[in-house]
């Protein structure tokens, strides 16, 4: 397998955290996998979703990258919820998205992989 460059990985990246944010955003909507093309939108995201980030392992360090992934993911989904369905999270829900931002930025930018 070759190799792929740094830029290319945070592109899956962004490409793995895109159809997370869809697949997990849209999963209501679904009704319970009820409803045929919800489904189908559902999981062809999140198969596309898994290949992405496994290419981005193969470049970035998995802790970095499934940290971003998550953070990013968790905090989009929500806001995602708020927009659409008008779920507001609590004090605390609030709080812990921020704490969890706040580690992947600090994971990020003063993390050292050996």
């Amino acid at each position: 397998m070759k190799n792929i460059s740094l830029f290319s990985g945070y592109i899956y990246l962004i490409l793995a955290i895109i159809t997370g944010i869809a697949s997990n955003g849209f999963l209501k909507t679904t009704e319970g996998f009820t409803k045929l093309t919800p489904t189908i939108f559902c999981v062809t995201s999140i198969v596309i979703c898994l290949f992405c980030i496994s290419k981005a392992m193969t470049i970035i360090p998995v802790g970095f990258t499934y940290a971003t992934y998550g953070a990013l993911t968790i905090t989009a989904v929500t806001l995602f919820g708020i927009f659409k369905y008008n779920q507001t999270p609590n004090l605390y829900g609030t709080l812990g998205l921020i704490l969890i931002v706040i580690g992947v930025v600090l994971l990020n930018f003063f993390g050292k992989v050996k």
